[in-house]
């Protein structure tokens, strides 16, 4: 339930992100594509479409992304994505085979530097008076 909700949340703030944040729709200029997250067993999924700058997000699989990954299983996924060092988490993943990637690998690559774009802004100190 939790990789669901992650899922979920992901296109969330990648829809707002779209929306709001410029450099964030820098990264999506000239792209138009579809891309999906899942389970290795396909029970948990969704997929984001990228078009005309903005990002969207269905659940469920559709049948010809341009990329894929695919976890293990939920709590694999769940803990993978929440890693302190994700890309690490993701690189061990691929080579111990508990990640599958299907599609193009440079788009994988492109979607992980969006996400850094999805992080919280830390709030600045309230002012002492």
């Amino acid at each position: 339930m939790k990789f669901r909700f992650l899922l979920w949340m992901l296109g969330r703030l990648m829809a707002k992100a779209s929306r709001s944040n410029p450099a964030f729709q820098q990264q999506l200029v000239g792209k138009a594509l579809v891309f999906q997250l899942q389970t290795l067993d396909g029970k948990v999924a969704r997929h984001y479409v990228v078009k005309d700058l903005r990002v969207s997000s269905h659940s469920g699989t559709v049948a010809e992304p341009a990329f894929a990954i695919a976890f293990r299983d939920a709590a694999y996924g769940f803990a993978t994505m929440r890693s302190k060092n994700a890309q690490l988490a993701f690189m061990k993943g691929i080579q111990d085979k508990d990640i599958q990637l299907k599609g193009n690998p440079a788009l994988v690559i492109w979607f992980q530097g969006l996400t850094k774009y999805l992080k919280p802004r830390k709030k600045k100190p309230a002012k002492a008076v």
